[in-house]
C-alpha cells in the first residue's frame, strides 16, 4: 500500500515534532521544514502528496508560497493561519489552497483535513479526470483542464483559485443541472455546510464577477432559489 508523503512547512519546532509524531503513527511519511528556502530544497529532493503550509513563515509568507506552488504544480495544500483571521482563509482559497486550519488545532481535526484532502485528490469522479476532456467551451470562454487556466472571450488569461477551478469545472461537468450548496462544498472542500455557511456563495460571486455574469441578473451561472446554482448555458468539450 502506498505511503502517502507529507510536507509541513512551519516555523514552530515544537509544532513540527508534534506534526511529525502524530501524523506518522497515523501512517504518513512525514518530511518538517521551517521555511520557503527549506521547503523549495525539499520539493526539489522528492514528490509530496500534499503540503501543510503556515501562513506566518520568517520570509517570504505562506500566502505567497501557496501561489507559487499552485502555479508550478497541482499537490494538495492545507493552509495553516495562528490569527484565525477570515480574510486570511479567504485569500489563501483564493491563491489556490485546498482546505485551511486556524490555530490552535486538535491534531486529530488536522488529521482529518489531511483524510479528506487526499481522498478528494485522489479519488475525483471518473467524468472529472482531467484526461477526459482537454477543453471546456462556452459563451466564448475556455476552460483548459490540463493548464487550469480560463481565457476570456478576447483571449485573455483570468486566473482562477483552486476552489474557484473546481467549481466552475464542476459546473461545466452538469450544465443546466441544479446542484447543491452542499454538493459543491463537499467537492471543493470536502466538507458538509452549516446553515451560516457561505463559502459557495462567496466563490459563485467572485466567479461571476470574473465572468462578467451580473449578480442581479446572472446569465451564466443563476441561482435556484434554495437549492443551490445551474450554469445555464451549453457547453462544447474537447
Amino acid at each position: 500500500m502506498k505511503q502517502d508523503h507529507l510536507l509541513v512547512v512551519d516555523d514552530d519546532a515544537e509544532l513540527r515534532v508534534l506534526l511529525q509524531d502524530y501524523l506518522g503513527q497515523a501512517g504518513f511519511r512525514i518530511t518538517a521544514v521551517a521555511d520557503g528556502r527549506q521547503m523549495q530544497r525539499a520539493l526539489e529532493a522528492a514528490p509530496f502528496d500534499l503540503v501543510i503550509l503556515d501562513i506566518m513563515l520568517p520570509g517570504e509568507d505562506g500566502l505567497s508560497l501557496c501561489r507559487k506552488l499552485r502555479a508550478e504544480s497541482r499537490i494538495p495544500i492545507l493552509m495553516l493561519t495562528a490569527r484565525g483571521d477570515e480574510v486570511d482563509r479567504i485569500v489563501g482559497l483564493e491563491m489556490g489552497a485546498d482546505d485551511y486550519l486556524p490555530k490552535p488545532f486538535n491534531p486529530r481535526e488536522l488529521l482529518a483535513r489531511v483524510k479528506s484532502i487526499l481522498r478528494r485528490a485522489g479519488s475525483l469522479p471518473e467524468n472529472l479526470a482531467d484526461e477526459d476532456v482537454r477543453r471546456f467551451r462556452f459563451e466564448g470562454w475556455t476552460l483548459d483542464t490540463r493548464t487550469r487556466q480560463l481565457l476570456s472571450p478576447a483571449g485573455v488569461v483570468v486566473d482562477l483559485s483552486g476552489a474557484e477551478y473546481k467549481l466552475l469545472r464542476m459546473l461545466l461537468e452538469h450544465p443546466n443541472r441544479g446542484l447543491s450548496r452542499d454538493q459543491m462544498l463537499e467537492f471543493t472542500q470536502g466538507r458538509e455546510a452549516n446553515v451560516f455557511d457561505r463559502a459557495v456563495d462567496v466563490q459563485i460571486g467572485r466567479l461571476r464577477r470574473k465572468l462578467g455574469d451580473d449578480p442581479r441578473e446572472p446569465r451564466l451561472i443563476k441561482t435556484v432559489r434554495n437549492e443551490g446554482y445551474v450554469l445555464s448555458v451549453p457547453v462544447e468539450r474537447q
